[in-house]
């Protein structure tokens, strides 16, 4: 019976991540550091209420509240490698699609862009991270922009 009134005050390590709008890696790390006090039981913690009102600030009754909802969002990272293209033209692409994410409507995804040219083999690399939709219009982009260059 008193176990049972224990387990009342004891959150698992995915109950505090989902309370806290964190990962669970994250609350782990956190019992790890110190910052969080957990007791092992088995082979996962146990977060007692006193212990994570202690780390947030914040009392119990505020602790019962929903989770903070979170929006997916989903990335990609893509790369492109372009063989046989001159110096000149690896400049005007890189420069083109480094400038282009700049101008880019308000609310659109952020687009990371990274170019690397080796000289040696004439060699382009287009690194780009993005929304899905983003990357995938920057990858049609990069190659109309490849098909009237030739």
């Amino acid at each position: 019976m008193i176990l049972y009134g224990m387990s009342q005050n004891l959150y698992s390590v995915e109950q505090v991540a989902e309370l806290l709008g964190l990962h669970v890696k994250t609350v782990r790390n956190y019992v790890r550091e110190g910052r969080l006090k957990a007791v092992r039981i088995g082979k996962s913690y146990r977060i007692a209420r006193e212990d994570l009102e202690a780390l947030t600030g914040r009392s119990g009754a505020s602790l019962d509240r929903e989770p903070v909802p979170r929006q997916r969002h989903v990335d990609v990272s893509s790369i492109v490698e372009i063989d046989v293209i001159s110096p000149d033209m690896a400049i005007r692409l890189t420069n083109m699609l480094t400038s282009a994410p700049k101008g880019r409507p308000e609310g659109d995804q952020a687009l990371h862009v990274e170019t690397v040219y080796n000289e040696e083999r004439a060699r382009l690399k287009v690194i780009l991270m993005g929304s899905l939709t983003t990357v995938s219009s920057f990858l049609q982009f990069i190659g109309v922009y490849l098909e009237n260059q030739q």
